[in-house]
């Protein structure tokens, strides 16, 4: 057992922490990775007590997570054909025109409003809100866990796999090449205008892909999130979580990051990734289970 005097120890260290992580965004706000965030929760549950509970937990996580970008950023050296057409023409058919033209004559003004950084805010807590679900289910239904996180990564991992036979390009890439109709990347003036910055991470060094737009993983774990909620917390709060996939579909959008088809593919995806995650767990632990008695057996 911990003694006394080093508990109070780690707690003074996670407060320190805790303060510092807060005064380093402030100072040089950047994108809340994964790596990141498990470094502030680590300092944040040193101050509960429960660090070590909750890295067995959420290292895993994270980890995968770190992997899979990694192999998100390297897919389109094995697969240089890039889709710029698919996309943009379903959306034409269905719509008209781009739906993100429709919103850009809206909305933009050409230079930043109130609501441009309502929908960037939204874009940014990609990585914050399924860790943030996944820390609540961990608090609060514990039994369910390891079905959230896994779900997310299971959606993740057949984005990857699509992302690999189909490069995609985003809107705003495919205009800056003159696929499409003229388009503005609002995301880029958000960001200049919040002065974010990317202070070096791990996730920084993975150099994400920049035609990995089908489908969109944003809105693929935005709907995780509120079927998550509504499953293990009701429709009251389905209903609020609702906002953020809400804020999602529309803000890849209009902001030039996604065409509406990278969105609905996404919601299809997670819906798949929902349906699919606890066959695939039993797979795994009837396979676990027939390979582990094998497995000691050779190590005796």
């Amino acid at each position: 057992m911990m003694t006394l005097n080093k508990q109070k120890a780690y707690q003074i260290i996670g407060v320190i922490g805790v303060l510092a992580s807060i005064a380093a965004f402030v100072k040089s706000p950047s994108f809340p990775t994964p790596d990141k965030l498990l470094v502030f929760m680590t300092f944040v549950f040193m101050i509960l007590k429960q660090a070590l509970s909750m890295l067995r937990r959420f290292l895993p996580f994270v980890a995968v997570l770190l992997i899979y970008e990694s192999f998100r950023g390297q897919v389109n050296k094995f697969n240089s054909h890039i889709d710029y057409l698919t996309a943009p023409h379903f959306d034409q058919k269905v719509f008209g025109k781009l739906p993100t033209i429709y919103l850009q004559d809206w909305l933009w003004r050409g230079h930043v409003m109130w609501y441009d950084f309502v929908f960037y805010f939204a874009y940014l807590l990609h990585f914050i809100l399924p860790i943030t679900l996944a820390l609540i289910i961990w608090k609060l239904r514990e039994e369910q866990y390891w079905r959230v996180v896994n779900t997310y990564l299971v959606v993740a991992f057949g984005a990857f796999i699509t992302f690999f036979l189909l490069p995609a390009a985003p809107p705003w890439m495919a205009s800056d090449l003159h696929y499409i109709p003229h388009i503005d990347r609002i995301s880029s003036s958000v960001w200049a205008a919040m002065g974010l910055h990317n202070f070096p991470s791990v996730y920084n060094h993975i150099s994400p892909n920049p035609v990995a737009a089908i489908p969109s993983l944003h809105s693929a774990w935005a709907t995780l999130l509120v079927i998550f909620v509504f499953k293990n917390f009701g429709k009251r709060w389905a209903a609020v979580a609702a906002i953020y996939p809400f804020l999602i579909y529309v803000g890849t959008i209009y902001q030039g990051e996604h065409y509406a088809f990278d969105v609905i593919t996404g919601i299809l995806y997670a819906i798949a990734g929902y349906l699919l995650t606890p066959w695939l767990m039993r797979k795994y632990w009837k396979l676990h289970k027939a390979i582990k008695p094998k497995i000691k057996q050779l190590l005796i």
